[in-house]
């Protein structure tokens, strides 16, 4: 139903038979998969875009009531309320994918504000904490990540509610996004113990786990330790490679390309930013701007290529502006101050 296909096509996808597929939906949440079977579907599940994976958690509170909980008792919405909830989600999301911020704000606002949280039902609360999930992805990706009003706040909010609804996936993602926090707020040394133990949370899925190493490698490069950084970085490619998840593999080069830039290996760092840059699959304004910065990094760094970095990092400047990315922006500034400070001081001398 998630995917919204006919049972034959599913059957299709997946390699298995018609009547497979339609004893699965007979049985529903009684069901339970042989690990091969599950394996397959949890793969599957992976790879559907953040919409259909929406609804189909949003289904599955319709389900029997999960142990330890009471059913539903309460509740003012009626099922077509529902409906539009998630049916703004998905908006929601797509908005947030082309970092249309005041679209998606309004969106989950709407939301957010209709009824207290204490007056819904397991259904209302799980729509609840999806929506603040995507506010403190909101409040991330424009730079709002300490404070009353922060993704961090939002992001602790919405822990709350699924451990109270016991969704121990939602509940480890919640922890992987605060561990993001930590490292955008400077707080690297955390951020990186609490991505290695994240990387190996069976709460999580492999393409998360595999991202948890990922963003290790990503804050020990901060620190200045390259080497192992570059050792973290290239395990998760190689598990991206193994999940076949493109996206992912093209920014642990853009990643790793800029731990070889801190360890002065220029060269290497050019050849895998090229990778990056000719595999990557989105057109997302944000990681647009992620490779530009990366880029431009790069290129700055060598005096031969100073003035194409600094005309690449401006254009990212720009769309970071733009579209109102303030973190990016402030890292744009300060790899400018960077190069800029030494170069006035060796004019001086």
């Amino acid at each position: 139903m998630a995917r919204r296909r006919s049972v034959r096509a599913f059957a299709q996808e997946l390699g298995v038979g018609v009547r497979t597929v339609s004893n699965w939906e007979a049985r529903g949440a009684a069901y339970r998969p042989r690990p091969d079977t599950q394996a397959i579907l949890d793969t599957t599940l992976a790879r559907c875009d953040p919409q259909t994976v929406l609804r189909f958690e949003t289904l599955l509170t319709e389900s029997a009531g999960r142990p330890g909980l009471p059913l539903p008792l309460r509740s003012s919405l009626r099922l077509w309320e529902y409906e539009t909830w998630v049916d703004d989600l998905e908006r929601a999301v797509a908005a947030l994918g082309r970092q249309d911020f005041m679209f998606a704000s309004d969106l989950l606002d709407r939301w957010r504000s209709r009824w207290p949280a204490k007056e819904l039902d397991d259904r209302g609360l799980y729509l609840f904490a999806r929506t603040t999930v995507l506010l403190g992805d909101l409040q991330r990706d424009q730079g709002s990540v300490l404070g009353p009003l922060s993704a961090a706040r939002s992001y602790l909010e919405a822990r709350s509610v699924f451990e109270q609804l016991a969704v121990p996936r939602r509940v480890a993602q919640l922890d992987l996004s605060l561990a993001v926090v930590s490292e955008m707020s400077g707080k690297l040394t955390d951020a990186a113990t609490r991505y290695r133990q994240l990387a190996t949370d069976v709460r999580l899925s492999s393409r998360d786990r595999a991202r948890a190493q990922l963003w290790v490698g990503t804050a020990l490069d901060k620190t200045g330790d390259h080497a192992t950084a570059a050792t973290f970085m290239t395990a998760a490619i190689r598990e991206f490679d193994a999940l076949g998840e493109p996206e992912d593999w093209s920014v642990g080069h853009q990643k790793l390309a800029l731990a070889h830039r801190g360890a002065g290996n220029l060269a290497q760092a050019c050849q895998l930013i090229e990778v990056a840059r000719r595999t990557s699959t989105t057109a997302s304004p944000m990681q647009q701007v992620r490779l530009a910065t990366a880029e431009g990094h790069i290129l700055l760094s060598d005096p031969e290529t100073a003035g194409e970095g600094i005309a690449v990092l401006g254009r990212a400047a720009d769309t970071a502006a733009h579209y109102g990315m303030s973190h990016q922006l402030r890292s744009i500034e300060g790899i400018r101050r960077g190069f800029e400070q030494p170069a006035r001081a060796l004019q001086r001398a």
